[in-house]
């Protein structure tokens, strides 16, 4: 149980620092003064090395997310990956010289608490690892989302951002139940396992998407939507579906906690994309 609340903040930290990281790599592609675009920015990017430095921590950010969410409760690792905007914000004001208000500071704060109480009152991930049929269930749910958000992705222009950060979102949250229904972490039997493949399929579509949404400009819309799609259902799931459940008498501690660190990292919103701050103040 421990290990995995550690693993979970430690996913936050280096997801959080990623990003800024990977700002850090297209700053400096920016300010190398010759004129790119398309590949030929990315390929500028890709020789910074903040930016390999940033893709080597989104790996070992999403491993130890893998290995928490086989150990704790989905809604304290949800609302832990929350956080990681919180980490973002505090590692922007120190490394890049973002300017933090007041409310973002109190949120960073509001992230904190919500995380500690959440650590308190988490007891162990629930027993239920659900049958054949809902991996199955979850695996033709998954392309069905992705194609759904390519559709939304040419036709609808109004609140684009947010609602192809919401399916996004809904994809993250995907591969998190799909991570907790697969039956072991043995080879042959991922191989086999219907959630393997959704957690692929999931976990691309979602980050393409993704991509999409921030695109659109609406850095803010994109990212709560993302932030209230990929931790309120998983969540809920893991508790009414999973067996997931708070020590007892702690569940209105568990609720005020996770409500105050999703409530943070929405007013966090803004550092959900790092090429908004990337270019030089």
């Amino acid at each position: 149980m421990v290990f995995g609340v550690v693993m979970a903040f430690c996913a936050a930290v280096c997801m959080g620092t990623a990003t800024v990281l990977q700002a850090m790599g297209a700053r400096t592609a920016q300010a190398g003064g010759t004129p790119a675009a398309g590949l030929a920015t990315l390929a500028l990017t890709l020789r910074r090395w903040p930016f390999l430095a940033g893709i080597a921590l989104d790996t070992l950010g999403f491993v130890a997310e893998l290995v928490s969410l086989r150990s704790v409760p989905l809604f304290l690792v949800e609302a832990a990956l929350a956080s990681s905007l919180a980490v973002t914000a505090v590692v922007a004001a120190a490394v890049l010289g973002i300017r933090l208000r007041h409310a973002e500071w109190a949120a960073v704060g509001g992230v904190c608490c919500g995380l500690a109480l959440l650590a308190v009152a988490a007891g162990h991930e629930g027993t239920g690892a659900g049958d054949a049929r809902m991996r199955w269930v979850i695996l033709g749910v998954t392309p069905a989302l992705v194609v759904a958000g390519r559709v939304v992705a040419r036709r609808v222009r109004r609140g684009r951002a947010a609602v192809l950060g919401g399916i996004a979102g809904l994809c993250f949250g995907l591969v998190a139940v799909a991570v907790r229904l697969l039956p072991d972490l043995g080879v042959q039997r991922l191989l086999t396992a219907p959630s393997a493949y959704a957690v692929a399929v999931a976990g691309l579509g979602g980050y393409l998407l993704l991509i999409e949404a921030l695109s659109s400009g609406a850095v803010t819309a994109a990212t709560a939507a993302m932030v209230i799609g990929e931790t309120v259902w998983p969540a809920a799931y893991g508790v009414l579906w999973l067996g997931d459940s708070t020590r007892h008498g702690f569940r209105p501690l568990a609720l005020a906690g996770f409500a105050v660190s999703i409530a943070g990292a929405l007013v966090l919103a803004r550092f959900g994309d790092a090429e908004q701050y990337a270019s030089p103040r």
